[in-house]
C-alpha cells in the first residue's frame, strides 16, 4: 500500500443527502435482545479485576494536599510523596478517627489535623496502606476486601494513544445505581441514535466479529456516524469492549480519530442516605488523529478538555438516566432482561 493509500482523506466529513426526523429512522428495539445484553455484562462481570478500583483522575491529587474518596463502602485517602508517587490507605486516622483527607501534606507527610500523628505511606501506628497506582491519567486504589478476588500487582489497563500524540482528559459524574448498570448501559450501543440524536445517526451494530489486535475481537463493533452541524457527520467503526467488571472501552477502529479510545470505569461508592447505592463514572477520554493538523489541536489542549468533558457531560446526563432506571427495575425484580 503506499503512502497516499494510507493516508486518511482530507476531509473527515460527510454531508447527508437529508436530515432524518428522529421517529423516522430504523428501530433498534429488535436488535437489542434483553439476552444478548445480559450475556455481555454477565461476560464482564466475570472477568478479573484484580480489585482495583478508579479513584478518579490522576490530575486531581496533587503535592500539597490529600484528597478522599469513599470507594465500596470503604473510606480511601489518597496523596503523593515528595517524588510524586501515589500513596493510599484507610482514609481514618488509627489514633481517634479523625479524617485523614481534611490533614495537610508537607514534603509528601499527610498529618492528621486532630493530633498530628505523620504518615509518609509506609505501615504506622496501626495505620496500614492501600496498593495504589497512577497509570498517568487515572489513580487506583486495590481494595482486596471489596474486591474479594485474588489480588494483581497492577490493575488491568486497556492500550491507550502515546500520550504525546493524543489530547487526553478524565470526566466524572455520580449515580444511584451500580457498577453493573454502567457497564449495562455501555454494552447497549444499539440505543445510541435514539437515546442521544444530538450526538449520533446512522447507527449498526455489526454482527460480524471485526478485527482488533490481528484477531477477530468478542466485543460489539458499531458503524455510527458523530454529528457535527445540519447535514455534517463524521462516520467511523468503534468497537466495545469490557475487560473487566467496571471497565467498558470504546476504542475507533476506522474513520477520523483512529485509535482514540474512551474509557468508562464505574466505581462503587456506598449507599446514600436512603440506602440506595451510588456510583462513580470516571470517564477517560484519549483523542488522537493521524492528521498532521492533530498537533495545532494538541497544542489548544487546555481550551479542548473542557469541551470534551461538556460532550461527556452531556451524553451521561442521559446514560446515568438509563442506568438508574435499570437499577430502579432490577431492586424491584421488574427488569425484563
Amino acid at each position: 500500500m503506499t503512502q497516499e493509500a494510507r493516508r486518511p482523506p482530507r476531509l473527515p466529513l460527510r454531508l447527508r443527502r437529508s436530515p432524518e426526523p428522529w421517529d423516522r429512522q430504523r428501530p433498534t428495539w429488535r436488535d437489542a435482545k434483553p439476552a444478548r445484553i445480559a450475556e455481555a455484562v454477565k461476560a464482564a462481570l466475570a472477568r478479573p479485576s484484580g480489585n482495583w478500583f478508579v479513584l478518579g483522575a490522576a490530575r486531581d491529587i496533587g503535592a500539597d494536599r490529600a484528597v478522599g474518596r469513599t470507594v465500596a463502602g470503604i473510606e480511601v485517602v489518597a496523596w503523593r510523596d515528595a517524588a510524586g508517587r501515589l500513596l493510599a490507605g484507610p482514609g481514618a486516622c488509627p489514633h481517634l478517627g479523625a479524617p485523614l483527607a481534611q490533614g495537610p501534606v508537607r514534603c509528601g507527610i499527610l498529618r492528621c489535623r486532630w493530633h498530628g500523628l505523620p504518615l509518609d505511606g509506609a505501615p504506622f501506628a496501626g495505620w496500614e496502606p492501600f496498593p495504589a497506582h497512577d497509570d498517568g491519567l487515572l489513580a487506583w486504589v486495590r481494595l482486596d476486601e471489596a474486591g474479594g478476588e485474588r489480588p494483581l500487582s497492577q490493575p488491568v489497563l486497556p492500550a491507550r494513544p502515546k500520550a504525546a500524540g493524543a489530547v487526553a482528559t478524565v470526566y466524572t459524574a455520580t449515580g444511584g445505581c451500580e457498577p453493573e448498570d454502567v457497564v449495562a448501559n455501555r454494552l447497549d450501543p444499539w440505543h445510541g441514535a435514539w437515546f442521544h440524536p444530538y450526538s449520533f445517526v446512522d447507527l449498526t451494530v455489526l454482527d460480524t466479529p471485526v478485527e482488533h489486535g490481528g484477531k477477530p475481537s468478542d466485543g460489539l463493533a458499531v458503524e455510527v456516524s458523530f454529528k457535527v452541524a445540519g447535514r455534517a457527520v463524521v462516520p467511523v467503526t468503534a468497537l466495545f469492549t469490557a475487560p473487566g467488571p467496571r471497565t467498558v472501552v470504546m476504542r475507533i477502529l476506522a474513520g477520523e480519530g483512529q485509535g482514540s479510545v474512551v474509557e468508562t470505569h464505574a466505581t462503587p461508592l456506598g449507599p446514600d442516605d436512603r440506602g440506595r447505592p451510588r456510583t462513580a463514572v470516571v470517564e477517560a477520554i484519549v483523542a488522537a488523529s493521524r492528521r498532521p493538523g492533530f498537533a495545532l489541536a494538541r497544542a489548544a489542549a487546555p481550551a479542548l478538555r473542557p469541551l470534551m468533558r461538556a460532550a461527556a457531560r452531556r451524553l451521561w446526563r442521559d446514560d446515568l438516566a438509563y442506568a438508574e432506571r435499570r437499577w430502579e427495575l432490577r431492586s424491584s425484580g421488574r427488569h425484563p432482561g
